[in-house]
């Protein structure tokens, strides 16, 4: 029964996952952000669990990757789907499917490429390989909450197909890239070995807390360049 507990915290990642979807083709982003948040709570908490009973199983690996797939996969495609369809520079069609829009599932293809990449790849036991799905969602959220409620006026720039469409290439990108982004696993409880992690957190803390709805998109742009700028350190050092 012990080894089912992190299965069971993996599988309402799942059901938040479709819950959020469901609240995303609704225009409930509130609720999507609500969902996500329990969903990726629940990504972090299954591993840390499973890390503490010392159980580890095939099923559980795959589950989370089936889990991931819809919260941090299909999701955050439809949400740039939805976004797009609400820039001002669309077209008439009496086509249910907005094609042009369509575009934001690409984000979701990479995703899964992404997944299927990591449950294979040995190398990704202590730093990801490429961005992790939960990291690119984030960057998509905020988006989407800026349109949700307007901050700084910018509703009306992020459905801008040009910045939507940079997006879902520039991220596709990075899901699979070969590059080392550092992750979040601690190492133990002491500050010596997680100094990037600690600091990481006390400085997105700070950023939600004065920026609020911005601070998700730009806490992964600042992650996505400390995780450059520290694997292009290492490359010119060999």
């Amino acid at each position: 029964m012990r080894k089912h507990i992190p299965n069971f915290i993996t599988m309402i990642n799942l059901f938040c996952g479709c819950c959020a979807l469901v609240c995303v083709f609704n225009e409930l982003f509130e609720w999507v952000f609500i969902f996500l948040f329990i969903g990726g709570a629940a990504d972090y908490a299954d591993g840390m669990v499973a890390r503490l009973l010392n159980v580890k199983s095939p099923l559980g690996k795959e589950l989370d990757s089936l889990a991931d797939m819809v919260s941090f996969g299909v999701v955050p495609g439809a949400i740039i789907y939805m976004l797009l369809t609400k820039s001002p520079v669309g077209f008439e069609s009496d086509f249910p499917l907005k094609w042009w829009a369509t575009a934001g599932f690409i984000i979701t293809v990479f995703s899964g490429l992404r997944l299927a990449k990591f449950n294979l790849d040995v190398r990704q036991s202590e730093d990801f390989i490429g961005l992790n799905t939960p990291a690119c969602t984030m960057f998509i959220i905020g988006l989407m909450l800026i349109y949700e409620f307007d901050t700084a006026g910018m509703a009306d720039l992020v459905v801008q197909p040009i910045l939507l469409y940079s997006v879902v290439f520039l991220f596709s990108f990075l899901l699979v890239a070969e590059i080392p982004m550092f992750s979040f696993k601690f190492k133990g409880m002491k500050w010596q070995g997680n100094e990037s992690r600690i600091a990481f957190i006390v400085l997105a803390v700070l950023l939600l807390i004065f920026l609020k709805e911005i601070a998700f998109s730009l806490i992964i742009l600042l992650y996505v360049l400390y995780s450059l700028t520290r694997y292009f350190v290492y490359k010119n050092s060999q």
